[in-house]
This record gives C-alpha cells, structure tokens and sequence, in this order.
C-alpha cells in the first residue's frame, strides 16, 4: 500500500450515521444471527454482524474508475467489502479505505482469488468522476475500485444495502456528505452477507472475514 494521507479521527457525525445500518441490520434479523453465533449455528465474528440469510443485491449499473461497466456480476465468483464514501471526505473514508489496506495484507497467505476485493461506491457523483476516483481510490491498494453513476443509481444502490446519504448545505461552493461509515461484505453470490460497524481495526476485518468464510464452508 502507498503512503495515504494521514486521516482525522472519526467525527461524531459520522459514527452516528453508522448506526443507521446497524437499524437496518437489527430490523433484518442481523443480532438474532449474532446470538445464534454463540450457540455454533453460525460463524462466531469480533464485530461482524451476519445476516441470518443474506440478502440479494438488486441490478444496478455504475461505471468504475477504469471507465468500464460495473454491475453485479462483477461481483460474483468472490468475496467484496464494499464501503461508501466520497474522495473529499476529510477522515471516515481514507481511514476505512487504509484499514481495509492492511486487512487484505493480513490474508495474503489466502489464495488470491479467495481474498476479498474492496470497492468503493461514491455518495457524490456529481464530483468523483471516474479520473477523480482513478487518482484516489488506487492509492490505497491498486486492486480497490471505485465507483461512481447517476445520483439516481447510486442513490437505490445505497437504499438496497441499506446506506443513508445526505448531502450538506454548499458553503463557497464546498460541502460535504454525510453517509453510513459501516463497511458490507457481499458474498460470491452477489448477496449482502454482513455488515461491518465502524470504526474497523484491520486485524477484527481480517479475522472476521476469515469466520463468515470458513463457516460458509468457503475454508479459512
């Protein structure tokens, strides 16, 4: 991984927007699953929270940093954490996108089609565009991909996943973009599998990561 700019600590704003996915978690049944955990029916997890059956992903069309189509059978035949965020985010987003780094360093003894590929959809595509996010998203880790469309189909992507996302008032032509800091993990069927509360600590990604697989029957 490159040097990465050095992040801010995660704002209070941003932590509470994380709990609107822990809401839709809790509401899908996500705790029970955590519970069953403990009795050996599902994979026991640091901070993961899994989906008791996970959820298939709805079409969607979204144009990667590449400049190539991006939909969802680009995300099948292998584990994604997918996160989202936006290049002018000042802390949440490069600290998770630096955490993820190292999280696929600490599986590099996987297979390399076993390790989970990271992509990054853009809460504000009227500024990421593609070259934008080519010379961000990357710097990172080169395999990451970032993600970018219309406001419309970033917006139902989100609304599918279960992201809130709300941009802030301009001020001289600047403004940001809260949204739900929580990190999702979308399984090789194209299905949300787990979801991931922030903040993360690379070394929890990575043992989760290695449990939801395992207990998929995916190995460890």
């Amino acid at each position: 991984m490159s040097d990465a700019p050095r992040a801010r600590p995660y704002s209070r704003r941003q932590l509470l927007a994380g709990a609107a996915a822990l809401a839709v978690a809790a509401a899908a049944g996500v705790l029970t699953a955590r519970r069953a955990a403990r009795r050996g029916a599902a994979p026991v997890t640091r901070a993961a929270l899994v989906y008791p059956a996970p959820r298939p992903l709805p079409p969607f069309e979204l144009t990667a940093h590449d400049g190539t189509r991006f939909d969802a059978g680009r995300l099948r035949g292998h584990y994604t954490f997918v996160l989202f965020g936006y290049t002018n985010c000042p802390d949440v987003c490069p600290t998770t996108l630096m955490e993820l780094a190292r999280a696929r360093a600490r599986l590099a003894d996987l297979p390399a089609a076993a390790r989970p590929a990271v992509v990054l959809v853009s809460v504000d595509p009227a500024r990421d565009t593609p070259e934008r996010l080519a010379a961000y998203v990357p710097h990172f880790d080169p395999s990451f991909v970032g993600l970018t469309g219309s406001e419309a189909a970033v917006g139902a992507l989100a609304q599918a996943i279960g992201v809130a996302i709300e941009r802030g008032t301009p001020v001289e032509g600047s403004y940001s973009v809260d949204h739900t800091a929580a990190v999702f993990l979308i399984d090789p069927a194209a299905r949300v599998a787990a979801v991931f509360p922030a903040p993360h600590e690379a070394q929890v990604l990575a043992e989760d990561f290695r449990a939801i697989r395992s207990a998929a029957g995916d190995g460890g």
